[in-house]
């Protein structure tokens, strides 16, 4: 259904479907109410290419902007293609405390790449990152970074030709030149694998050694300070 912004009436949605984000000030995937429009008039006058939207978060009330292209404009409608750009989208998270220190700066960059939506500048990081740590793993490193990329692989069950460029950002050791050049579906699955070898390699490590030693913690304390035989 069309999106049309009508001349004195204003932005009309067809569909009349309520609109839900998530947001990216407060995280929160939230409805989003109709905060401003561009008025008819000047639309009609200047005839853009596309247009910028305000809706207000009804989490947080912080405005959040989308573009849409202008599918068609006439003397008494402008009428919007329903498909939008995202122009802040939210910060991807992440436990970076688990990661070696210039793992973790390589990977910030990365999602910052890919929260503006420069998905290639997104891939390069990413093939910062992915070499950082392969070298903070130590010997045999990148190949246990292979071997649980390969889980994933089979677990999101992605056919080879769709995975090999994630493959190559990851695992090839060219020029920066030879990164294949991804698209918004392809940086999105580039971002979920890498963060899963993140999560496998060096969080789940973290978190499991943290854990016991909070445990052995309690035990000690609990047997008057004297370590256990167990």
């Amino acid at each position: 259904m069309a999106i049309i912004i009508e001349r004195g009436t204003g932005l009309r949605d067809q569909a009349d479907e309520q609109f839900g984000l998530e947001c990216p000030y407060c995280g929160v995937y939230s409805h989003m109410t109709l905060q401003s429009v561009p008025e008819f008039e000047n639309l009609h006058a200047v005839r853009p290419k596309h247009i910028g939207v305000v809706y207000q978060c009804d989490a947080c009330s912080a405005p959040v902007f989308l573009r849409f292209a202008v599918k068609e404009i006439t003397d008494n409608t402008v009428e919007l293609y329903r498909n939008f750009i995202e122009l802040e989208r939210p910060k991807e998270r992440f436990a970076f405390s688990y990661l070696p220190k210039h793992v973790e700066i390589m990977f910030r960059e990365a999602l910052s790449c890919y929260s503006n939506n420069n998905f290639n500048a997104f891939a390069s990081m990413c093939r910062r990152a992915a070499a950082s740590s392969f070298t903070a793993l130590g010997e045999n490193g990148k190949l246990r970074a292979f071997d649980e990329v390969m889980v994933a692989q089979g677990i999101a069950e992605i056919d080879d030709d769709s995975f090999d460029p994630i493959k190559q950002v990851i695992f090839d050791a060219g020029e920066e030149e030879d990164i294949p050049l991804l698209n918004r579906a392809q940086a999105g699955v580039l971002l979920e694998v890498l963060k899963d070898m993140f999560y496998q390699c060096f969080v789940r490590r973290g978190k499991l050694t943290r854990a016991i030693k909070v445990r052995q913690f309690f035990v000690r304390e609990g047997n008057g300070g004297l370590k256990t035989s167990a």
